[in-house]
């Protein structure tokens, strides 16, 4: 992704200011619940697949949780 460089109006650079700070705040958040969420799915596949029939759902629900974390993390 290229990033163009704009100048900003001097009128306009408060506004596009707060803009980027929100942004940049629901940014982390996102990949915080992210991150959380994939560890809560880990923990709770691990559980389930501990007896034979749970491992049906378990490794599943464990292996999309680790993805969702590497995905909140890089």
């Amino acid at each position: 992704m290229t990033v163009q460089k704009r100048k900003i109006h001097w009128l306009l650079w408060p506004f596009w200011a707060l803009w980027k700070l929100i942004s940049g705040i629901v940014e982390f958040t996102g990949r915080i619940v992210a991150v959380v969420l994939g560890l809560v799915l880990m923990i709770v596949g691990v559980i389930v697949s501990l007896t034979i029939v749970g491992a049906i759902i378990g490794i599943p629900l464990a292996i999309v949780g680790l993805l969702l974390t590497l995905r909140g993390l890089f």
